[in-house]
């Protein structure tokens, strides 16, 4: 009885999982399609409306590898970090056109997020996920063909 139930909760768990990275995938795909159909309606892109797309592109691709790989790419969530953080920065000297202190915190967070991300790929090629028993090591992100 043990064992059915467990092959039942992973059956829920996996169905529950995929079908959640479709639903996320799906809204990615719709909020990009949605800011892209304002960009021919208005006629123009602004560099904060490409930007938008990127981030959209950096989500989409991160959904990809995790249903790919069951892992969750963490250093696509600080280049999305870092891109909106870019956002941020030249929508706010767009509109005010003031150096503010605001800027430079803003660029010491992209700094900030840069230096994760190089922390993060040293500590993937220096320290790489053990394999679990039975199954094939997988490379690293950073490893190549």
């Amino acid at each position: 009885m043990h064992d059915q139930a467990d092959v039942i909760g992973n059956l829920l768990v996996e169905s529950f999982h995929y079908l959640a990275l479709f639903a996320i995938g799906a809204s990615i795909a719709w909020a990009a399609l949605m800011s892209f159909l304002g960009m021919i309606e208005a006629g123009r892109a602004t560099i904060d409306d490409i930007l938008l797309l990127f981030i959209y592109l950096e989500l989409g691709a991160m959904v990809g590898i995790y249903f790919k790989t069951n892992h969750m790419p963490v250093r696509f969530l600080i280049y999305v970090g870092i891109t909106a953080l870019t956002r941020l920065l030249i929508a706010d000297i767009q509109h005010t056109h003031t150096p503010t202190m605001g800027i430079l915190m803003v660029c010491g967070g992209i700094v900030l997020l840069a230096l994760a991300t190089l922390v993060v790929r040293y500590a993937s090629f220096r320290f790489p996920a053990t394999p679990i028993i039975g199954q094939p090591r997988r490379k690293s992100d950073d490893e190549e063909d």
